[in-house]
């Protein structure tokens, strides 16, 4: 018998999911401790144990914000940039971008560049675009570089060469001897040997600037993991949605930066549904992404930090990472917004988040400002008993709303229903960014939402463009830590080699080195290799990836009247060749729903709601579900005084909805009581709470799913 784990780490919430050998999940939900993660890991762990024996455990997967929250807060190692000489002003120059808040603004002040000029070094070689040496490295030069910087303290560096994606050798010998004075020395050849030098030298310094902290962080996870008995292998989830070794994390640390965003990627592409907008809301951003036939969108460039733009990341506005990652847009919405009046008078929600700490006003853990979670515990949609954790405070809920009413003259009802729909039309400029604005109509599509708040405003945001369908998974609560066990070990190669004349000797040298970070070898049973190549037109400067194969030239030009409108032909010319390795987890079943009991069940598991398990993502409470069979804000149902729903899975409260013209009697649901129901009603999750509103209805499908459906007013709104 043999058990997984996934441990997600949120702005809010830590996340755990057990996994079992018979299909059998166990969860844990508790406050993310800010200070010190690895705190709030190991409690979240210790509490899914009580189901399994630590040694047999055999896989842990974990998703984690430490390198984005270490680029963003900038408490990374210092890092030495090393380059070509006449290249030293590469980074302090770098580009910047304005969004639109910044474009007439006079005293403008661009960000500082990821490596102050004075931190910047000079070494004397060139290397031409095809690999020749123009100029011979000089090792005094080297030398040189390396005791200034180590007379400096600095301990980490990043080796940037000019073209050493065409020939490594030099980078290789300038980190052999700067290893004598710098710890810690990465060269780009290793990181991404890919052409253009700017994105290069940022990815490499993001990884010199990250690595050391991951590699701390990592031996600190695996000796609390073998203080609880548990010595099974770390894996960390990657930005492209793969998951790696924990040594192979520390080494290339920057592939890290998009790793809890992914994992609930894959949480939704497991659904089943050909065309999926996955719509992931926590307690500090929401993040869209577009799934087609299971296979989510890959971005070979994103931007760590800088500013929004309509619910993306303006390209120049942050530190651009080459490195694949799952191509998101991510604005902050979360629960824990907090929502704030302007100076002109108006209402605003976000970016800001009140996180784990002190968290919603409602928490009663110290905070005071008004949140999203307090206008949906205002509004009804949740009730102070929706958190087994802790009670949430209605009364501090409503003196945090009134802190909004007030200035804004209108009553705390009109104040909270006001926060829930700016964060739904924030969330909305999120799913817009990824279909709308990349000519994808997303009528047709099928919305997936998780995440701890999600559910609760996904029909909202699905009705802003026309989509009929809302699909909550069992685990919604908790579908990141779940899509984690989902991830296949991978390893992903690219090299530059404009037209090169052997494009197989470029793939089968990027197979063997893939093959090695894994340790198994290309060809054996279960290994899959997914070859791509990044193709322009001749004399264009920019490329479009396309899979390698007899039709390249075909599927290119498909793809560039895709992307560009135009059908244009004309010599191509091949640039990068992309290498990506899969190894197939041991057994994830994840988001599957569980066929068997895990031992001890019917006892609590912290934070999660959970009070019993057998059935992934339901509320298990050792009562039978009723099919109880319920019909919009009339319904008749067991009256249930608390206003949650009982053991027997039904009850009623008064929630808010302004097609009903304010507070209305609403059916309140467990999952596991669920058959059919109409809106307005509200299901309630182990992790998270359903909103039907007016106009959709929901049903239980046979994977546990609840699907919503929307059965009024479906004109075109895209």
């Amino acid at each position: 018998m043999e058990y997984q784990i996934g441990v997600d780490v949120g702005g809010t919430f830590t996340d755990t999911v057990l996994h079992g050998p018979y299909g059998e999940v166990s969860v844990a939900k508790c406050l993310t401790t800010p200070d010190d993660p690895l705190t709030g890991i190991m409690s979240s762990i210790s509490q899914v144990l009580f189901y399994a024996t630590p040694s047999k455990v055999k896989r842990v997967v974990h998703a984690t914000t430490l390198a984005t929250n270490a680029v963003l807060e900038r408490t990374g190692a210092r890092v030495a940039f090393v380059t070509t000489r006449g290249f030293r002003s590469l980074l302090p120059l770098g580009r910047y971008a304005r969004v639109e808040e910044d474009r007439y603004d006079l005293r403008f002040t661009p960000p500082p560049p990821p490596v102050a000029a004075e931190d910047c070094f000079e070494v004397d070689e060139r290397v031409a675009a095809d690999g020749s040496v123009l100029v011979p490295l000089s090792q005094e030069s080297v030398r040189r570089a390396g005791r200034e910087i180590a007379a400096r303290g600095i301990t980490s560096a990043a080796v940037c060469l000019v073209h050493s994606y065409a020939d490594p050798t030099h980078e290789r010998q300038v980190a052999a001897v700067l290893k004598e004075y710098v710890p810690e020395v990465v060269i780009s050849s290793e990181v991404w040997p890919e052409l253009r030098e700017y994105e290069r030298a940022t990815t490499t310094v993001m990884s010199a600037y990250v690595g050391p902290l991951m590699s701390s962080y990592l031996t600190r996870l695996r000796e609390g993991l073998a203080a609880l008995g548990i010595t099974a292998p770390v894996h960390v989830m990657e930005s492209g949605g793969g998951v790696m070794s924990a040594a192979q994390a520390a080494r290339r640390a920057v592939a890290t930066i998009e790793s809890g965003p992914a994992a609930g990627v894959l949480a939704a592409a497991r659904t089943g549904h050909p065309r999926v907008i996955s719509f992931d809301m926590g307690g500090t951003t929401a993040k869209t992404c577009v799934i087609t036939n299971g296979r989510p969108e890959i971005t070979h460039e994103f931007h760590v930090g800088g500013k929004g733009s309509f619910g993306g990341r303006r390209a120049g506005t942050g530190v651009p990472v080459k490195t694949p990652a799952i191509d998101l847009a991510e604005v902050g919405a979360g629960g824990g917004s907090v929502a704030w009046v302007d100076q002109a008078g108006a209402l605003r929600v976000g970016p800001r988040s009140a996180g784990s700490s002190p968290g919603p006003a409602c928490y009663g853990l110290g905070g005071s400002a008004p949140t999203v979670t307090d206008a949906n515990l205002v509004l009804g949609y949740l009730s102070p008993a929706s958190f087994s954790a802790f009670p949430l405070s209605a009364e501090l809920a409503d003196k945090a709303l009134d802190r909004v009413a007030g200035p804004l003259g209108v009553s705390r009802a009109a104040a909270a229903h006001a926060v829930h729909e700016i964060v739904a039309a924030a969330m909305g400029s999120a799913v817009h960014v990824v279909t709308v604005q990349r000519g994808i109509d997303p009528r047709g599509f099928v919305m997936v939402a998780f995440g701890g708040a999600g559910p609760m405003h996904a029909a909202r945001v699905a009705e802003r463009f026309g989509i009929g369908t809302v699909v909550v998974p069992a685990l919604c609560g908790v579908a990141s830590a779940a899509g984690l066990l989902a991830g296949e070990l991978t390893a992903e190669r690219v090299r530059s080699a404009p037209s090169a004349a052997d494009p197989e000797a470029v793939f089968a040298a990027l197979e063997a080195a893939a093959g090695d970070d894994l340790a198994v070898a290309a060809g054996a049973p279960g290994v899959r290799a997914e070859r791509a190549v990044d193709v322009r037109f001749r004399g264009q400067a920019h490329e479009l990836t396309v899979p390698w194969g007899p039709s390249v030239a075909g599927a290119f030009h498909e793809k560039y009247r895709q992307v560009y409108g135009i059908a244009q032909e004309g010599e191509i010319e091949l640039v990068s060749f992309r290498l990506r390795l899969s190894v197939p987890a041991t057994n994830g079943a994840a988001g599957t729903r569980a066929t068997g009991e895990l031992p001890g069940a019917g006892a609590g598991v912290t934070g999660a709601g959970v009070t019993g398990a057998g059935v992934t993502g339901a509320e298990v409470t050792g009562a039978e579900a009723t099919g109880t069979e319920a019909t919009g804000a009339g319904a008749t149902g067991a009256g249930a005084g608390a206003g949650v729903a009982r053991a027997g899975g039904t009850g009623r409260r008064v929630a808010y909805f302004a097609e009903c013209g304010g507070y209305a009697e609403v059916p309140v649901l467990t999952r596991a009581a669920l058959t059919r129901l109409a809106g307005p009603a509200i299901v309630e999750d182990p992790e998270s709470t359903i909103v039907v509103p007016p106009g959709w209805s929901a049903a239980l499908a046979s994977d546990g799913a609840v699907v919503l459906t929307r059965t009024t007013g479906q004109e075109d709104q895209a």
